[in-house]
């Protein structure tokens, strides 16, 4: 098993080096042969990767503790399904999941039956196999995923009690899909600019890798979020970790280049804007990538220092460095062909802001990402930022960003006029004045608080309109009924409506930021076994504290009943485990008690032998409308992406490789 398990490493860094070179001559000899024989490698390099997924995956399940990725990650009494998943619990193992998915997507790109005989197709391969010989090095000679112990332990480490958890089976595995899914659409520019090709081609053939990529961004940070809330026990869901920052800037990007590209669609504006976007998205997947892997900075969810972290920064800056040339060299031609705004009231202009707004943003993070470091390498002292940075900084952006998707479906494309500004805004906007002021009625006193709500209430006043216009009209040309005009009118728009889905959840998921942030209740207290534990319409009763063995886990646990003004909602139990690994810290299992209105959170702190207990209690209100909101930007891009159509585009090129088309 050793030496076919290393096989599949070495071999496939050979064919990606081979399909590279041979895919290299065919582009610059114009031979087919030679293209086709690269294509032929990509699938075997694609077998070489799944091949070693699968050979990890059986060493994991059977323990083969003398292999040191299975002792660090698995021990004989954790659960099969954890067994699997300690796959990507490491550096080597997450190095080849990330592998296996680029080898994947590139045949997918390849051999695609809406990109045969395109030119593009062996430059955007080529790209693609310099990621895969990066790749293959790297766990070939430096994460080596079958490295062999000189003796064999007895018992593995085991995994890491907080990866134990449904969300950590999910959440990597959509984060590293969006990440290595962002390539795709890079390859795709950057094959185009060593064309000359100026058209937004590429971008159309690209539309649904993108919204994929950022769909399972979206899911892995979505994942993310609900694994911290139930697994870590402090409350929250977004601590602004250096890792979780890793995944959120390219989201934001990669948000941007989805808007900004229908500018360039529509009126062929943004193009050296809309290279720019897709070069740092995909500089910030390996920016996130070498963060996690370096050590450089701590994180919960960081992996263990490596000297991964300096061949990522070097293949990071030769890709960044290499982009930015082909487009500098390609600069004028962008310029020339590039249309112009006409008017600061427009539609255009509304997503332009946006755009600066998700890019200052991510600029806004990754700085206090990085600030830490900065501080070291200048002052000597490493300077922590904080979440009180983040949220000071990002909370307006926030907020803008709400109002300018609020304003950009009433607006109209090259002009508005005064009398359509009129028209659209004013019963809006004087719906959501009054929202505010019943807000401050009802209690709501914080400032940001009710601009934040009024601003929602504008989203969905404007976005409601968009929906009913679209089918007033359809139902006056059709004779529809509401129900089906409404159906048809998405499915004949699916980019933009799906968008609009996409913008409610985030209004969704604000309602719940904003609840959470700022009417949230915490008490932590010491009770004795009979006392009640009081917070906000909720009473705890502490009624037993007692202990038991699930394997070779022990578990510490309190038995509590919850009444709210008065009525009895149930009995829950918050614990605290103890894996059977000494090492290991103990975790909590949180109680948790939803409503659409706000959560009751429970967790077991600590005990004494006389039975007194400390529990920490939150009131979290609104935190459900989070999860909601993260369930329809899913749906929404599913919408947008599904069943797309290409509208028989024919590529348009002034460089052509015509004998490899």
């Amino acid at each position: 098993m050793y030496l076919f398990a290393n096989a599949t490493i070495y071999i496939g860094l050979a064919v990606a080096i081979y399909s590279l070179l041979v895919m290299t001559f065919g582009i610059s000899t114009k031979k087919q042969m030679y293209v086709n024989s690269g294509k032929g490698g990509m699938i075997a390099l694609f077998v070489c990767a799944a091949l070693a997924m699968l050979s990890l995956f059986y060493l994991l399940a059977t323990s083969q503790f003398q292999y040191q990725y299975v002792t660090d990650y698995t021990s004989s009494e954790l659960p099969i399904i954890y067994k699997f998943t300690a796959l990507w619990a490491g550096n080597a193992g997450s190095l080849l999941l990330w592998t296996f998915f680029l080898t994947l997507y590139a045949i997918m790109v390849a051999f695609s039956r809406k990109m045969k005989g395109n030119p593009m197709v062996p430059y955007i391969s080529a790209i693609l196999l310099a990621n895969a010989v990066f790749f293959f090095f790297i766990l070939g000679f430096v994460a080596k995923p079958f490295a062999v112990l000189s003796s064999v332990p007895a018992e593995g480490r085991g995994l890491n009690p907080m990866l134990q958890n449904p969300g950590m089976i999910i959440h990597p595995v959509t984060l590293y899909l969006g990440y290595v899914g962002l390539s795709v659409p890079f390859a795709f520019a950057m094959a185009a600019l060593i064309l000359k090709n100026v058209d937004d081609f590429w971008i159309k053939m690209t539309r649904r890798w993108t919204i994929v990529a950022w769909l399972f961004l979206s899911l892995g940070n979505i994942f993310g979020a609900q694994w911290a809330y139930v697994e870590l026990g402090w409350g929250g869901y977004w601590a602004w970790d250096p890792v979780e920052n890793a995944s959120f800037m390219p989201w934001l990007t990669a948000t941007a280049f989805l808007h900004s590209v229908m500018i360039q669609e529509r009126k062929n504006m943004l193009k050296i804007w809309n290279i720019s976007l897709i070069i740092v998205s995909y500089a910030l997947t390996l920016f996130g990538t070498f963060l996690v892997r370096s050590g450089v900075l701590t994180s919960v969810h960081a992996f263990a220092n490596s000297n991964l972290g300096l061949y990522f920064l070097i293949f990071m800056g030769v890709a960044v460095i290499g982009s930015l040339y082909v487009l500098m060299s390609r600069y004028n031609l962008l310029k020339r062909s590039a249309g112009e705004f006409q008017s600061f009231v427009s539609k255009e202009s509304s997503f332009l802001i946006n755009n600066l707004l998700l890019v200052g943003a991510a600029f806004a993070v990754f700085w206090g990402t990085i600030f830490p470091l900065v501080s070291e390498a200048v002052r000597g002292t490493k300077v922590t930022v904080g979440i009180p940075f983040f949220n000071t900084v990002e909370a307006p952006i926030l907020l803008s960003m709400m109002f300018v998707m609020a304003v950009c479906p009433m607006l109209a494309w090259q002009r508005s006029t005064l009398k359509n500004l009129k028209k659209n805004f004013l019963i809006p906007a004087i719906l959501a004045v009054i929202g505010m002021m019943l807000m401050v009625v009802l209690g709501i006193q914080k400032a940001w608080a009710v601009i934040g709500y009024g601003v929602i209430i504008l989203l969905f006043i404007t976005h409601f309109l968009e929906f009913y216009r679209g089918v007033k009209a359809r139902r006056k040309m059709t004779g529809e009924s509401p129900f089906i005009a409404l159906y048809r009118l998405m499915v004949k728009n699916r980019r933009r409506y799906g968008g609009y889905l996409v913008h409610l959840g985030i209004a969704f998921i604000t309602m719940g930021i904003i609840g959470s942030q700022n009417y949230d209740l915490q008490t932590m207290k010491t009770v004795s076994l009979g006392q009640s534990i009081d917070i906000g319409a909720y009473r705890i009763n502490y009624e037993r504290l007692d202990q038991k063995k699930e394997g070779t886990n022990d578990i510490v646990y309190a038995g509590v009943t919850v009444f709210k003004d008065g009525k009895r909602l149930g009995s829950y139990e918050p614990k605290k485990i103890f894996y059977g690994n000494a090492d290991s810290e103990p975790s909590s299992e949180v109680a948790i008690i939803s409503s659409l209105k706000e959560d009751l959170y429970i967790v077991l702190s600590a005990w004494e032998n006389d039975g007194k207990a400390t529990f920490v209690v939150k009131v979290n209100p609104m935190m459900d409308w989070l999860w909601i909101g993260s369930f329809m930007i899913v749906i929404g891009a599913l919408f947008a992406a599904w069943k797309g159509k290409y509208q028989n585009i024919t590529p348009r090129y002034t460089g052509v490789l015509s004998e490899v088309s």
